[in-house]
């Protein structure tokens, strides 16, 4: 994966006038748990939001919070409940919306994601917040003629913001338009050559085109500007996998994981390593665990193929291949030549 960058509405830090001593304690304990979470004390501010809840089982502000410090803990399931409790309790509470939109996209739901930016939408049209969601959304999607009018509407609003710029140059790599991503890449760096995101984009373009020692290059420059970034480790692995050097590959992609074990992206690296070291078994187990995380992920069911035609399963190589194939990722000639009856 590229980048995966995205916003989400801060914690609310809300204080109103106490009515009276309920009041008083409700609005004491959501301030000690914002106190709290912004000490990352995640654990004390969960307790004090929750302490606020059973006062208030339908205090917005806490529900809000108490799902944004689930959400930096990576606990989005949990988060969900967070942010939904929130919303039964008040349906149009825009953070709220924004916040579980987010939450859903981690979750790899993008159609219920799109459904609360939305919703936000019409309480608040014509936002930045809007148009980026709606960006990074339509790119899971996989529906990249609505994300390219959704960038290019953060773009007119802010012709240099450069994570938008480096987003957009991902969507025309996604599509094989790399005149069109190397542009955008090039305007996001001419703006600020320390946005190791766009380096790290600019090495996946190189390494489609085949020039494994610029993306090499490329790559290095990202994890100089942002040392040891699971991402980007990911990346290298990836290309020293095209390179050959696969202990280099696997030591880098392990790195990955330790830092991030919620990267589909990783596991399917660390299974096309052990397709390069011939051991299906393997390499299907990391595989299909990529699956289970993100369906979207680029030339997961093509390698799947490979893994089942290593492994001598003919049939069920062709049913992964036909689905890449559907997909756009290989060509019909290359399904006709292996799977032809």
């Amino acid at each position: 994966m590229i980048t995966r960058l995205f916003y989400f509405f801060l914690i609310a830090f809300v204080a109103c006038a106490c009515l009276d001593s309920k009041e008083n304690k409700v609005q004491r304990f959501l301030i000690q748990g914002n106190d709290a979470a912004a000490r990352k004390s995640f654990r004390e501010a969960k307790r004090y939001y929750g302490e606020a809840l059973k006062l208030d089982s339908c205090f917005v502000d806490a529900w809000n919070n108490l799902g944004t410090v689930y959400y930096r803990e990576k606990h989005f399931a949990e988060a969900l409940d967070a942010y939904t409790n929130a919303l039964q309790c008040n349906p149009r509470m825009p953070d709220a919306l924004v916040n579980r939109s987010n939450t859903f996209y981690e979750l790899n739901k993008p159609k219920e994601a799109l459904d609360d930016i939305n919703a936000f939408a019409a309480l608040a049209p014509d936002t930045f917040i809007v148009h980026l969601s709606r960006g990074l959304i339509y790119t899971r999607m996989q529906r990249y003629d609505d994300a390219i009018g959704s960038f290019s509407e953060v773009l007119d609003q802010n012709p240099k913001h450069v994570e938008t710029l480096v987003n957009l140059a991902t969507v025309y790599y996604y599509r094989k338009s790399y005149d069109s991503a190397r542009f955008y890449l090039d305007r996001a760096i001419a703006i600020d050559d320390t946005e190791a995101n766009a380096f790290n984009a600019y090495a996946l373009l190189e390494l489609d085109l085949g020039n494994t020692d610029e993306a090499l290059r490329r790559v290095n420059q990202a994890l100089t500007l942002r040392k040891n970034d699971p991402y980007f480790l990911n990346n290298r692995g990836f290309i020293l996998i095209a390179a050959n050097s696969l202990d280099k590959a696997l030591e880098d992609i392990d790195n990955s994981i330790s830092v991030d074990p919620y990267n589909a992206w990783a596991y399917r690296n660390k299974g096309v390593y052990f397709l390069r070291k011939g051991q299906p078994e393997d390499a299907l187990r990391l595989l299909t665990r990529a699956e289970q995380m993100d369906t979207t992920v680029s030339k997961l069911f093509y390698y799947m193929a490979e893994a089942n035609f290593l492994k001598g399963d003919r049939n069920i190589g062709c049913h992964y291949l036909t689905k890449s194939r559907n997909r756009g990722e290989i060509k019909a000639d290359e399904l006709r030549l292996k799977c032809k009856e």
